[in-house]
Formats: C-alpha cells, structure tokens, sequence
C-alpha cells in the first residue's frame, strides 16, 4: 500500500508572508502537523491560532551526522503514514535546500506531494542587492567539498545551523581566501526579523545570533587572490599565448619545449635529494608548467585540451587500481603490482608486439637498462638469484680487462657496456634505481671536489699545482665532515 505525505513549506519569513491557500490549510487541519524543526517564525503564530505541532528536534540530539538525523526523520515520516495520511512542514520551500524532502521523493512506497513554501532566495538577493545572473552557488554548510566552490562567482552557505558548522565553513574557506576578507551574515532573510553583518572570514564562528535562519554570504574572490587555484593558472597559460600575449610563449611548440621538460625534472629530482620543500613546490610548479604549456598548444592546434589530459590519467588512475574504485582485493604492494601488469596490458596489448615496448626512446642509458631488465624479469627472464648476477659481473669484468690487454678500443666500449648493464640489473634486485644512485653519487663527488678548491683556495694555492697527496688529505676531510 502507498502511503501518503503532504509535503509544505512554511516560507522564509513570517506568517504574513504566508500565502492564504496553505494558511487555511495548516489552520483548518485537526490532526498534528510535523514539522522539522520548531525554530520558525510562522510556526509560533500558527500555534497561538490553535495549531498543532510534532517536531524532530531531538533527532538532532541524539544523531552525530546530519545524513543519519535526515535518514530517521524520513523513516519516522513513513512510518507514521502507515497509520494515516501526514501533513509535514518545513521551512522555506520544500524543494530547496531539504534533504529530507529529496530523500522522501526517493522512495517507492510512499505517495509525496508538495505545496507551498516561498523560497528566501528572493529576499537574500534583494537584501544583498546581488543579481543571479552573474552567477551563483547555493551550498549546504553541513555538506559540501572545498573542491566543489567556485570563487569567482556569488557563493551563499544556508544549513549554517550553529558555531560548530560556521567553524567548519570557515577553516575550509581559509585554506583559499585570507582571513580578513569580508563575508555577509544574512539572518531571517525576508522576515521582519532580517539581519545582515559583513565581517572579516575569521570572525565567522565568533558570531552570537546563529541559528537554522542563518546563511552565510561570499562575494566574488578578485583574480589576485586566486592564484592557487587550476582555473587561474589555466587562464594565465592562455593569455600567454594569446593574441597579446608574451612572444615567446606563443612561439613554442611540443618541440621546442623538450628541453625544458627534461631540465625541469631533474631539478625536481635535484630538490628532492636536498630536501629542499621549498625548493620541491618550486620545481614542481615548472614541471606543471610545462603540463600546461603542452596543453594550451594542443588546444590552441585544436587537438586536445587539458581537460582530455587530466581525463586521461583520471580513467587510467580509476582502471589500474579496482582494489580501491572496484571489488578487485590487493593486500599487499606486490598484489597492486600483479593488477596494474595486467591492466596496462590489457590497455596497451594491441598498440605493443614486445614486452620490452614502453621504455623511452630518449631516457638515459642506465635508467633505459633497468627498464628493459625489470620488464623482462616480469615474464620470468631473470636470474634465480643475485648470486647469478654477481658472477656474471665477475665475468664481465674479467672480459673488461681482456679486452684491455689487447688495446681493442671498440671491444672495451662494449665490455664497459656489459659491465654497466650489469651493475643496472644488481639494481634492480636491490630495489635501487641506478640512475638516481649515480646523480646521488655525481652529488657527492661535486660536494667533495668543492671542499677541496675551497681548501686550497684559502691556502692560497693552485689546483692546478695541488698535489694528489694533499687532495686526497681534503677528499678525506670531506667525507669526514659528511
């Protein structure tokens, strides 16, 4: 049996504002009338009329989570009907802002109709003297994510029931606006009990008269204080390379920019092994230059745009690990492994005929032999265990000297070959990777090498005169001094 809810909104402001249709309905009614909460202007006027109320105020105690206060008062609604047909009230209009009318509409078993309600959305724009059609953003204070605002345009937080939510507001707002910026507190919109304060962001939570009337207001954010956010970056990389833009921004192309990216990442690399933070979100902002650089092109081209790149790597990221978007297990790193092998294959079986396809044409040669091995060694070609590598390393080296013996240039060039192969497949055994091991070590030989013409430097002398003896003495100190 389908059961019946009438759903009506009380409107924003007080019961003169009340149209006369849902007045007569809620005064001529016998029965009890529920509503969600009593704290409304229209609900104390209609009780002195006779009227009569049942309210859920004390789901609000006694729930943590407002998702659960909205899910038992649903459920308490429904199976109230089962006995008769319900009147529930709520304030404003019941599609706006109601979770527990969206939830009520969701459900099969019960017949919902709903009537009545003035919006105060009329009224906040009046009162803010805002037009709409510049753009806004209307967000439950007791639901949203950072992610979601949208800064440039009107932003207005209702549901900003008490302290505890205008804190939370605040501090997610303060990740991106400063504290002094103006915001507007607008109380009891459209009624006669309407109240508006603009004050700085960081005395939001600081305001006494907070209450289920209370919304919150923020203006649109200038573009210089939105600097950290995608939408800006994105919209300084176009103008770059606009018509007026920088000429040498609009010259480059996929190119001409390879350089940069390759120069970028190592110094990315170089921040890291210094554990420079700062030095860490300065290189990366160059790296997501380059990002950026490369997407305007391709839109500019008519191509693709950053929106296919993030797309991209969104799907790949969601594909490759089902163990978090999916019902796939990974209980272990080498179980994500094992699922991201397979996957990828599955995504580049048609385009690839080798195992060893994948690896970067231009990647440097050390880093290059450990990619290869490493793919190899996912089919099983390698060795039962490093004691095999260590003597093929022996060997090779023995082949090193043989070949030394005999002054064949071409024949060392190879052997060294074999050699650094070798020492890039022990590596990998070892979970080191060989490229960054060597810089790390170029590192350590650069910062040695300083101390000693910083040394000799003092001494007055000359490298080119130093003896080895005594830049061997201050190699040690160097290491000393490590």
């Amino acid at each position: 049996m389908v059961q019946k809810i009438e759903v009506i909104g009380l409107g924003a402001g007080d019961i003169d504002q009340l149209p006369l249709g849902i007045y007569k309905k809620l005064t001529n009614t016998t029965k009890e009338i529920y509503v969600r909460t009593m704290k409304h202007p229209v609900i104390e006027a209609l009780q002195a009329e006779g009227v009569s109320f049942v309210s859920f105020d004390e789901v609000y105690e006694s729930k943590e989570h407002f998702r659960d206060i909205y899910q038992e008062i649903t459920e308490k609604l429904v199976e109230h009907s089962l006995e008769s047909p319900v009147i529930y009230a709520v304030p404003g209009h019941p599609m706006l802002a109601e979770k527990t009318v969206q939830l009520l509409l969701e459900r099969n078993d019960t017949a919902v109709t709903v009537a009545g309600g003035q919006s105060y959305l009329d009224d906040l724009f009046t009162g803010l003297a805002i037009d709409p059609i510049d753009g806004f953003q209307f967000v439950d204070a007791t639901s949203f994510k950072r992610s979601q605002l949208d800064y440039q345009h009107h932003i207005i937080f209702c549901q900003v029931y008490d302290r505890f939510i205008a804190s939370e507001v605040k501090l997610e707002l303060l990740e991106d606006l400063p504290a002094d910026y103006q915001i507007t507190i607008v109380e009891a919109a459209g009624s006669n009990q309407e109240k508006m304060t603009t004050i700085p962001l960081t005395e939001l939570d600081h305001v006494m008269e907070i209450s289920n009337l209370t919304s919150v207001y923020i203006p649109p954010v200038p573009q210089k204080q939105l600097h950290h956010t995608f939408n800006r970056l994105r919209e300084v990389i176009a103008e770059l390379r606009g018509t007026k833009g920088c000429p040498w921004d609009k010259e480059q192309t996929h190119e001409s920019l390879r350089e940069y990216a390759i120069e970028e990442v190592y110094e990315l690399i170089d921040a890291i092994d210094a554990g420079d933070d700062e030095g860490i979100i300065e290189e990366l902002g160059d790296l997501l230059l380059q990002v950026m650089l490369h997407s305007q092109i391709g839109e500019d081209s008519g191509y693709f745009t950053v929106d296919d790149v993030i797309k991209s790597i969104t799907d790949k990221m969601i594909h490759r690990h089902p163990h978090v978007f999916g019902d796939k297990k990974a209980d272990s790193i080498a179980d994500v492994y094992t699922n991201w092998d397979a996957l990828k294959q599955e995504e580049k079986g048609k385009q690839r005929k080798s195992v060893l396809d994948g690896v970067p044409k231009r990647i440097p040669a050390l880093a290059k032999a450990y990619q290869l091995q490493k793919k190899a060694a996912k089919v099983g070609f390698e060795w039962e265990n490093i004691d095999g590598v260590w003597e093929k390393l022996n060997e090779e080296l023995a082949e090193v000297q043989e070949a030394i013996g005999e002054a064949n240039q071409e024949e060392i060039e190879r052997e060294l070959g074999d050699v650094l192969f070798v020492l890039a497949n022990i590596s990998r055994y070892y979970k080191v990777n060989p490229e960054i091991a060597l810089n790390r070590t170029n590192q350590k030989f650069i910062s040695r090498f300083s101390y000693i013409e910083k040394r000799l430097h003092e001494e007055n002398k000359d490298i080119n005169q130093a003896s080895l003896r005594e830049m061997d003495e201050y190699w040690n100190q160097a290491k000393v001094e490590e």
